[in-house]
Parts: structure tokens; sequence; C-alpha cells
């Protein structure tokens, strides 16, 4: 890709009024109820538009269509999985969770399980499931900047970082909620926009028309040299004739047979000649047929897709960068309805990555090759439209790229740093402070030195993370009074530990140049069931550690809002265990 002046303009733009509406807004925190939830003031469709902005990272506006144009329609998952994890979220966890009064989550688990070692518990997983991801987010942003600048990769992760800690430092919960709401209909914009231009020229130019339909696998319309940046393993539909450069300069013509695997080096260079069928990297579909037909891939493939269901539908309410959003909500309703307003947005906005993905099979072949699916959206919009406007709509797209980056960081950072800054340290502003670049420094070195992933894929395992840990303890905490600490916490020991072995595991494989099979990759369908199952029956064996207060957290969690019940855990350093001393006397405000 070419040096493109309007696109590092736009991302400028971006950078600066990120930076310009978060100081702004930062002039009106002053304590740590600013910091933490935003005073507990934001309504419900600024709220929604916030969570939206946070929630669509760069596995939604880039990893999306990369993976659209990998796997076809089975890839309709993740949006469908991402979308409707909030119908989950509404149905069982919002309401309940603001009406608590809580901070953080692991606030939370104490105000329901009366346990301080599983509130430490609790935080040690949100500090992890912020850390992983947060590092594709930082990744997504090198990729996208080198991609439009030709610098280094760690620019851009370190570009994102500096301007979201500089930020969160100002102003907190406070500072990001109006960045954050702007920036969802910022990425709205920049995708839907270009989308709109792009299917207009594909539609009159006739180019590639009919190709999506055609059985067989999709081809290169010209001679067309791939330069391999990280090594890959290639498998092709047919025999293929390809010139293979490695690093040293040396050249060998070789015919790929779709028997076996080939493997490209990396700094290597293939190239093809016109008509040629693409090679793709092993497990995506080989041929259009496969690639526009659900679950092709047989049985294996229908287990991959549960597990997706199971990691996407209950992860969402187990991310504690988006749980804490709903604490800024006024009330329980508000919670409710701002939840109905996240679906009807989320929805919207993934009409677009699916259609970019689609047009990227048939313009950007080359990607399938290379692995680097997630960069189509750059792409796309020059490999259609040559010449200045074709940067110009590239611009745009990379302008929705880095707001994406930068919300969803903002969300990450203020979430974990503020349950190190309340179960840490003292809980003060300026511990928040040090906490926030805690949490920055150390993403941001792994994004740097760890070797980056599909970014959908990636984002995936954090979803099953979560919905292996805190899922189960929010669902059953909320609705079944015989939960116990010790059930909760042998729930969430062996569902993390679970997804925790198998993302050691993949990086293991990954080092060594293999693939690891589909269940550790998707441990969700696995990892979620024994969370649960090992929880309920935990919980049953220990009945006597039921919390002596069980009946009157669960009538504040459950009763209407206007009959008074809901009081917020507001003290001088949060999560005391003395506190729940206090909500029994009445001494917090309401």
């Amino acid at each position: 890709m070419q040096f493109n002046p309007w696109a590092l303009a736009a991302v400028v733009l971006v950078a600066a009024v990120t930076f310009s509406l978060g100081y702004r807004s930062s002039r009106f925190a002053t304590s740590t109820h600013d910091f933490l939830v935003a005073r507990r003031t934001v309504r419900s469709r600024r709220n929604a538009a916030a969570i939206s902005g946070e929630y669509l990272s760069a596995a939604s506006f880039l990893g999306i269509a990369g993976i659209v144009l990998s796997e076809g329609a089975d890839a309709l998952w993740y949006p469908i999985g991402f979308t409707a994890g909030y119908l989950a979220l509404m149905l069982f966890v919002a309401a309940p969770l603001r009406r608590s009064g809580a901070y953080t989550l692991p606030d939370f688990v104490e105000a329901r399980l009366g346990s301080v070692p599983l509130r430490r518990f609790a935080t040690a997983f949100v500090v992890f499931i912020g850390m992983i991801y947060l590092v594709p987010q930082l990744q997504g942003a090198g990729l996208a900047l080198s991609m439009i600048t030709k610098t280094p990769v760690w620019v851009g992760a370190v570009l994102v970082m500096v301007v979201v800690t500089i930020n969160v430092i100002l102003g907190g919960m406070r500072a990001i909620t109006v960045l954050q709401a702007f920036q969802y209909w910022l990425k709205l914009f920049t995708i839907a926009a270009p989308a709109f231009v792009l299917c207009a020229v594909f539609l009159t130019s006739g180019s590639g028309g009919g190709a999506l339909g055609s059985p067989a696998p999709p081809q290169f319309d010209e001679r067309t040299t791939v330069s391999v940046r990280t090594g890959v393993a290639l498998q092709v539909e047919s025999p293929t004739l390809v010139e293979v450069r490695d690093k040293a300069g040396a050249s060998e013509t070789e015919v790929w047979g779709p028997e076996t695997e080939h493997r490209a080096a990396e700094g290597s260079t293939l190239t093809f000649e016109a008509g040629s069928r693409v090679p793709v990297v092993t497990g995506g579909a080989t041929d259009n047929e496969s690639w526009v037909r659900p679950g092709s891939s047989g049985l294996e493939g229908l287990l991959k897709t549960y597990s997706l269901i199971f990691a996407t539908f209950l992860g969402t309410m187990g991310l504690p960068h988006v749980l804490v959003r709903f604490y800024t909500n006024p009330d329980g309703k508000a919670a409710r309805r701002t939840t109905v307003h996240v679906l009807l947005l989320l929805g919207l906005f993934y009409l677009f990555p699916v259609i970019l993905g689609a047009l990227s099979r048939i313009f950007v072949p080359q990607l399938l090759v290379t692995g680097e699916t997630d960069a189509a959206v750059l792409l796309l919009p020059m490999a259609m439209v040559p010449g200045v406007w074709g940067q110009i709509l590239g611009a745009v797209i990379a302008a929705g790229a880095f707001a994406a980056f930068l919300s969803t960081s903002s969300g990450l950072l203020v979430s974990v740093a503020g349950v190190l800054s309340t179960d840490v340290l003292p809980g003060r502003v300026r511990d928040f402070r040090l906490a926030a670049v805690i949490v920055a420094i150390v993403p941001m070195v792994l994004a740097v030195t760890v070797k980056s992933g599909g970014l959908s894929l990636s984002v995936g395992m954090s979803f099953a993370l979560a919905a292996s840990t805190f899922s189960p303890l929010l669902v059953l905490g909320i609705w079944w009074r015989k939960l116990t600490w010790a059930g909760a916490m042998a729930g969430m020991s062996v569902g993390g530990g679970l997804v925790l072995i198998a993302l050691v595991f993949n990086v293991t494989v990954a080092a060594g140049g293999g693939i690891a099979p589909w269940w550790t990759l998707q441990p969700a369908l696995f990892t979620v069931t024994a969370a649960f199952a090992t929880t309920v029956l935990v919980s049953l064996a220990t009945r006597h550690r039921i919390p002596d207060d069980v009946n009157r957290v669960m009538l504040r969690l459950h009763a209407p809002d206007r009959l008074g019940f809901m009081r917020d855990r507001a003290v001088a350093r949060f999560g005391q265990a003395e506190e729940r001393v206090r909500m029994a006397r009445g001494r917090h405000r309401k």
C-alpha cells in the first residue's frame, strides 16, 4: 500500500479532536466519584452511544471484515454474537447490577457474597481480561498506521496509548463518556459512507460481477506479487504456479498442489500470473462455494460455531469495561433502557463491515495469501477507486479505525485503573491516575513484543475468558440465592484456568509454526459449561456459607427503582469490607 497523506491527516485530526474533547470534559471531573462512574448522571441515550463507541473495537472495525473475507458465511456469527450479547445482558444483568450500588465488578462481588478473598480474586481476572483485550487494540492501531504511513508497527500502538492515557488521567469516566459517544457516530459515518460509495462503484462498473456466486476459488486478475511479512502456511484448491523469492533474493518457480500445505517464509515474495487461483491461509475457505455456504466444514465447524456463540453471547456480560458503564446510569430502569438503545446502534453498525468484507474477497484477494485480512477495509478503497478519490475514501476509513482504537482503549483503561485504584491502592484521585499509568505501560509493551494474530480471534479469546469467569458469577449471583463465595471462586478458577491453559497452548503452537486445534482457539463451549457446573455443585456442597444478608441484597437487586431500596456504596475508601456494616445501618447516600 502506497503512502496516503490524506489518511495521515485524518489520523492526526482524530487524535487532536479526541485529546481536545477529553481535555474539555476533564475540567468537570474533581472527585473519585467523577473518575469512576461520572457521578452516576449519564442518561440512557448518551450512555448507549458511549457504550457502542467503546464496544466497537478493532475487532469490529477491522476484524469483522477480515474474517468475512477469509471465512465467509460462518463469520457472520461474530457480529451476531457481539450484538446479541447485549440482549442477554439486558435480560439478566443490567438493571440489578446498577441497583447494587457498586462502583466496580469486584465491588459488586463483595456486596453480593461478602468475601474479601473472592473480591481480590475477581480483581485479578478484571485486570487480566482488560490487559489481553487492550493488546489487540494497540496491535490494530500499529497495523493501521503502518499500512497508511509505512511507519514501524509500534508507532501506532504508542500513539494510541499516549493519547488515551492523558485523557483518562485528566478526567477518568467523566472525560471519556462524551468522547466515546462522539466516537460512535464518527465510526458509523466513516464506515457507512465509504461502504455506500464502494457499493455504488461495484454495481456501476460491473467489475468482478458474479465472482462470489461462482463455485471457483477467487483469482488474480493480473500478475501479482505478494510480500510475506510474517511466515504463513497456505493451501490451494487446484495446482497453482508460483514464483517464490526468498529474503536473500534467490527465486524458484514451483507448482503448488492441493494435497499438501505450503510454507511461505517471513520476508519472502510470491508472484502469481494473471488468472491464478488465490491460495489461502490454512483453515480458510479455499473456494467461493464453501465461502458462501454456512456450516460447510461439517461437525467440527458446527461445534466451533456453538463455542463462538457461547463466548460472544455470554462474554459480553462479563467484560469489565462494558459493565462499568452501567454503573454510570442514574437507576436500573435507565440501565435497561440503555441496553435497548445499544442493540439498535450495534445492529446498524455491523451491516457495513460485512459488506466491505464481501467486496474485499473480489478486489484484495492477496490478503488471503499474507493472512493480513484485518487490513481489508484499509486497502479496499484504493483497490476499487484508484487515484486521489480512493485515497480520500481510505482516509475516511482510517479515521474511523483510529476512533475505534481510541474509544475502546479508553474504556478498558478506565475500568482496569478503577479496579486497581480501589482494590490495591487507597482509592483517591491520584491513586486512580497512578493506576492508569501502570495499566497503560504493560499492554503497550506486550503489543510491541507479542506476535499479532487475527483481531477478531484475539478478542474472541477475551470474550471466552469473560464468559467462563464472570458470566456464571453474575447470572447465578443475581438470580440464585444459594450461590456461595466458595462456589463462585471454584467456578472462576475452573473456567478461567481452562481458558488460560488454552491461551498458553495456542501461543506455544503458533511460536512453533503449527496450527492449534479449534477447541483451544474457541474453548468457550467447554469452559463455560465447566464453570457453571462447578459453581453450582460447589455452592450446593457449601450451603453453610450462604451470606446471612442474602435476602436483603436480593431485594435491593430486584425491587423496582421507585420503591427506593437502591443505595450507592459511597465511602471514603472504596472496597472496604467493613462498609457492609455501614450499609446495614443505612449510612450511605441515596
